[in-house]
């Protein structure tokens, strides 16, 4: 019984975040739903849409994506068993300080942070990977992939 991702965004505003996220998961034959809810604006909304998710029994890890003042990945984590974790997209708003609403929770949350799409991607693919032999086989190819490439980037140059 494959897991699956819950990609979770405060606004369509994070949609290309979100597919960056959705596409590296792809890659590795994750199953991504992408979901639209805000902390701040429709909590009730958020807590159905996870209420739905954490009734599936497979293993599932949830991603939210959230600028500015991350509630989502807090308000999410603190309503979930399953792993968080918060991919906020880079803001030149405040120099880039709103950076800290996901770095700093409240005691009782513990959403990771992850600021690459593409970690994070492999991050939910790897906690995933812990009860799915076949996600963690695809993730040792991509691994030796990025090996292969280091190697034959040095190999150029000599």
């Amino acid at each position: 019984m494959a897991g699956f991702v819950v990609i979770l965004m405060g606004s369509r505003a994070d949609m290309e975040h979100a597919e960056r996220i959705a596409d590296e998961l792809d890659q590795l034959g994750i199953e991504t739903i992408l979901r639209i809810g805000s902390a701040h604006k429709t909590p009730g909304h958020v807590i159905e849409i996870l209420r739905h998710y954490e009734a599936d029994s497979r293993q599932k890890v949830y991603i939210t994506i959230a600028g500015r003042s991350n509630a989502l990945s807090a308000f999410v984590d603190g309503q979930v068993s399953a792993p968080v974790i918060a991919c906020p997209p880079y803001s030149d708003h405040f120099g880039g300080a709103d950076v800290f609403s996901s770095l700093r929770m409240p005691g009782g949350v513990a959403p990771a942070v992850v600021l690459d799409p593409s970690g994070a991607a492999l991050l939910a693919a790897k906690i995933l990977a812990l009860s799915d032999p076949d996600i963690r086989t695809r993730i040792d190819v991509l691994r030796q992939k990025n090996i292969d490439k280091i190697i034959e980037d040095d190999a150029d140059l000599g």
